[in-house]
Parts: C-alpha cells; sequence; structure tokens
C-alpha cells in the first residue's frame, strides 16, 4: 500500500477542507501510475491473481482506497493483500495505522514481504488461500513482516480456530 497523508473516511465523496477536487484526481492519476510501475514481486504475483485466476476471484491492483492505494484487493471477499519491500520496515507504524484503518472498514489485510513472493509464491498463495476459505475476521488477518523475514528467513503459518497467527522458524 502506498502512502498518501492521512486517512480519512472513504465513504466521503468529499475531499477533506482545503483540498479541492484535484485531492481525488491526484490519487487516481497516482495509482495508474503504479500499475506501470510494479515491482517484479507484484508483476509476479499479479500474474496469479488477474483474469480471475486464483480461486474464480476477481483481484484489482494499486486500487485506491481512501486515500491510500493498496496493492491488491478482492472487493468480493474484503481481502487485500499487500507486498512490502525493505521501505516498510521503517515505517512499521505506520503501516499498522493504515491497516488498522482498512479492517474498521471491514477488510482482511494480509502483508508479505518482496522476497516471500518471489522465493516461495505457492507458500504465499497457499496462505492467502487458506485466509480466503477460513474467512476469519478482519482483526485476525493482519501479520506484520518481520525485520528478519526482509533478509531472507522464511516464516511458517499457523492456522487455529482463532484465525491466522504466524511464527518465524530460526
Amino acid at each position: 500500500m502506498k502512502p498518501l497523508g492521512k486517512l480519512h473516511n472513504a465513504d466521503s465523496p468529499l475531499p477533506l477542507a482545503g483540498e479541492g477536487p484535484g485531492e481525488r484526481v491526484r490519487v487516481l492519476n497516482n495509482a495508474k501510475a503504479l500499475r506501470t510501475q510494479q515491482t517484479n514481486a507484484e508483476q509476479r504475483l499479479w500474474y496469479h491473481l488477474r483474469a480471475h485466476r486464483f480461486m474464480g476471484l476477481k483481484f484489482k491492483r494499486q486500487k485506491p482506497m481512501g486515500r491510500c492505494i493498496v496493492d491488491f484487493v478482492c472487493m468480493e471477499r474484503r481481502l487485500i493483500i499487500e507486498i512490502d519491500g525493505g521501505q516498510h520496515a521503517e515505517q512499521v507504524g505506520y503501516d499498522k495505522h493504515r491497516d488498522a484503518w482498512l479492517r474498521s472498514q471491514e477488510y482482511t489485510v494480509l502483508r508479505f514481504w518482496n522476497n516471500e513472493v518471489m522465493q516461495n509464491l505457492e507458500g504465499m498463495l497457499e496462505q492467502v488461500r487458506c485466509a480466503l476459505t477460513l474467512s476469519p475476521s478482519p482483526d485476525t488477518l493482519s501479520p506484520t513482516p518481520s525485520r528478519k523475514r526482509e533478509r531472507g528467513q522464511t516464516r511458517k503459518a499457523i492456522v487455529n480456530s482463532g484465525g491466522r497467527g504466524e511464527q518465524e522458524t530460526p
């Protein structure tokens, strides 16, 4: 998800005070630009999500949601997939705030590191499949990637009756 400043209620068609109608146009133009400048990890995942290829579901990419842009979203199942690069290690608080706002809009947010997509795509897609199959509440499905994973270490998903947890492996 790409930052665009403070979050506000996405249900409101009106811009925040002082922003004028240009803010929405700026967000849409930014989303279009991001679709043409995808990372290798985003391109690889998009190949599997597009055209109803994944579980017959429609996904959109670089979709404006409120004042932010999410990497991938399945509107039908209210699932957001974020692919994080190294810059997200420095903005954990911001990502948590955005995830909380998206969950307040009744979306489930799944986060994965770029290297998880590039090195373990099938395992990552299986985690998404499990999340869609179990359909837990949005609050139980927003893991934050750890710095260890960004350095190439892996994680093991644990699916239990309360939703999805995660455990790092040494």
